[in-house]
């Protein structure tokens, strides 16, 4: 078993497409209209078979209260592993992204923290075996 697709819920799903293939540089996988949504994924370029991430609607009236909660925890919504936090988190600052955690070491692991423009805050890790 391992995992095959997991997703952030998004505001704009065009948006949010811009920002994860414009800024952190995934790739779309695929792009299904659904009415008046789509099956938008996007993957790592360093593996594209890999696992999936679903830019899912925000439009259940569960989703806002979650998110809102998650954010106004300071709690991430997913975690995407980088060679570098430092590297990526000056990259991405560069690239205009908001960081709402600086890079800190944790223990074994260093991690920072974005907004990702859609209504989600994601990790970026460096874990120790890297």
């Amino acid at each position: 078993m391992r995992i095959y697709i997991t997703s952030v819920f998004v505001d704009d799903q065009q948006k949010a497409l811009d920002f994860y293939t414009g800024k952190l540089g995934f790739t779309k996988k695929h792009d299904v209209p659904l009415g008046d949504a789509r099956w938008l994924t996007v993957v790592s370029p360093e593996d594209p078979e890999g696992t999936e991430l679903l830019l899912e609607p925000s439009g259940h009236p569960a989703v806002q209260p979650y998110r809102d909660g998650l954010v106004a925890s300071g709690i991430p919504a997913a975690s995407f592993q980088v060679q570098d936090v430092k590297a990526e988190y000056d990259r991405l600052r560069e690239l205009g992204v908001t960081f709402t955690q600086e890079p800190v070491a944790a223990g074994p692991v260093t991690t920072a923290v974005f907004d990702d423009t859609c209504g989600n805050l994601i990790q970026i890790v460096t874990p120790p075996e890297l």
